[in-house]
């Protein structure tokens, strides 16, 4: 009964046969080739968004602390904020804005391209006092902003492989110590007893440092630690 079945069976044989199995392997090779290309793409994106992700997770900027100087202990005319990156990529200080507010008014600071390299020397005093080795850069500093230019000046304090040597993109990677120096008087906003401040220091990618604090109700002193 089987071999009665198998003989009755006949096979498709011709160029028409051939050319059809031909056209099947073609399409079938095409749709490979497409869903392995479109696969690859697929990782690359995977892998490049995760790439970015992860550099905005673990790259910023941390702000150590934050101090003022009050010449006259009634209202603080100078600000320096302490900070270092955090354990991701690096950070072009060139790149980064810092903004700050009192409640009235608000503004957004750029780098001036003023910096000074006291990594390998120290400094005798922040805030450029008349004995200062800083007294130079808060005068260019000044000058700076003199003309309603709001910028901010940077102060290298820790830089082991010597990458914020450059003026132009001062450049902090993990280890990093620096300041980013502020005139409040120069641009118009000091801050007086009981003020509110807050604000960021933005990078170009990754999380911001936070500013925020309230002045003291006094200035017993002319450095005042203010956050």
């Amino acid at each position: 009964m089987l071999l009665r079945y198998l003989k009755s069976r006949r096979g498709a044989v011709g160029i028409g046969t051939l050319i059809i199995f031909i056209a099947l392997v073609l399409v079938a090779a095409v749709a490979a080739a497409v869903i392995i290309n479109t696969a690859s793409n697929l990782q690359h994106k995977a892998a490049r968004v995760g790439q970015e992700s992860t550099k905005q997770v673990a790259s910023g900027v941390q702000v150590v602390k934050v101090v003022g100087y009050a010449p006259d202990k009634s209202e603080i005319g100078s600000l320096v904020i302490f900070i270092s990156p955090n354990i991701g990529d690096e950070i072009d200080l060139s790149s980064t804005i810092v903004t700050i507010s009192n409640g009235n008014k608000k503004v957004s600071l750029v780098y001036s391209g003023i910096l000074a390299d006291c990594a390998n020397n120290g400094t005798k005093d922040l805030f450029g006092t008349d004995s200062s080795n800083l007294k130079d850069f808060w005068s260019s500093l000044t000058n700076a902003q003199s003309d309603n230019n709001v910028t901010f000046g940077v102060i290298v304090l820790q830089d082991g492989d010597g990458s914020m040597s450059d003026t132009t993109h001062p450049t902090m990677n993990f280890g990093d110590k620096a300041v980013i120096a502020i005139n409040l008087t120069a641009i118009g906003m000091p801050i007086t007893p009981r003020d509110k401040v807050y604000g960021e220091v933005i990078p170009e990618y990754g999380a911001s440092g936070i500013i925020e604090f309230i002045a003291p109700s006094t200035f017993t002193e002319h450095v005042v630690p203010l956050q």
